[in-house]
């Protein structure tokens, strides 16, 4: 159950109460999320049994976003990263952070919105580490920043609806985008920072433009939400993700 501040432009005519309104929404079923988890899981598997059959990490080897692997051509450096992590205690914290917001937010943009939103954000991330960041990294850190900034655009965009709660929730979420930075570029180069700042620059962007936009619509007590946006906006917000960070990895080949 939901609720949300009573507001007659949104309740149509002589049905709105004061106050606030309960809506029941429906369960959730994360399925995308569920799947990018065990598949996640299950490359991290591959990972330890090539370290213990082969000696190195192969998958790290094919996958790892590696300047210059992808300046050699092998562009899809650019995505496979967010699949293969590190210690167990990385995949251990990703995985939770992809749990707890991935629900939520799969909800509210459908299962292929969301599935877009974590890929783009996972390539916007590793672009700009392509860009600043020297060193080899993994992680599906930059697909979870880009969660966590779709999850405040959201907010933002919707706080007509959700009143004080959404302020609360909007901090938030920005002592974590800060205190997560400030321990990123306190970390000596053990975490990749800038993958971070472009997840988070990602995932901004697209639920800027394509992120669930509510309203309530129908007559009290027959109330429910409804998402103005449409499918021509899910595409304004992908294809502006892949132009801007395209010409940044483009643009970062050419400094070669």
């Amino acid at each position: 159950m939901n609720e949300i501040p009573a507001s007659p432009s949104d309740l149509e005519t002589g049905a709105a109460p004061s106050g606030t309104i309960a809506l029941r929404l429906p369960a959730v079923n994360a399925r995308v999320t569920n799947v990018i988890l065990g598949l996640t899981i299950f490359i991290y598997v591959l990972q330890v049994l090539g370290e213990y059959w082969l000696g190195f990490d192969v998958m790290a080897a094919l996958g790892a976003k590696s300047n210059e692997a992808i300046r050699a051509g092998e562009l899809w450096r650019l995505f496979t990263p967010i699949l293969l992590h590190g210690p167990i205690w990385h995949i251990g914290f990703n995985m939770y952070a992809l749990y707890s917001l991935g629900t939520g937010l799969e909800w509210r943009m459908g299962h292929g919105r969301f599935l877009l939103l974590y890929l783009l954000a996972g390539f916007a991330g590793n672009v700009f580490s392509f860009l600043i960041t020297p060193g080899q990294s993994v992680g599906a850190s930059t697909s979870i920043f880009g969660l966590i900034a779709a999850e405040g655009i959201f907010l933002y965009q919707n706080r007509r609806l959700f009143g004080k709660e959404s302020r609360q929730a909007m901090n938030n979420i920005i002592f974590v985008i800060i205190f997560n930075l400030f321990l990123g570029f306190s970390g000596g180069g053990l975490i990749d920072n800038w993958g971070h700042v472009g997840g988070l620059l990602g995932g901004a962007v697209f639920t800027w433009f394509a992120g669930p936009l509510w309203q309530v619509v129908g007559n009290f007590p027959d109330l429910r939400l409804a998402d103005q946006r449409e499918f021509r906006d899910v595409v304004l917000g992908a294809g502006t993700v892949i132009i801007i960070f395209s010409a940044l990895a483009v643009w970062g080949m050419s400094l070669s």
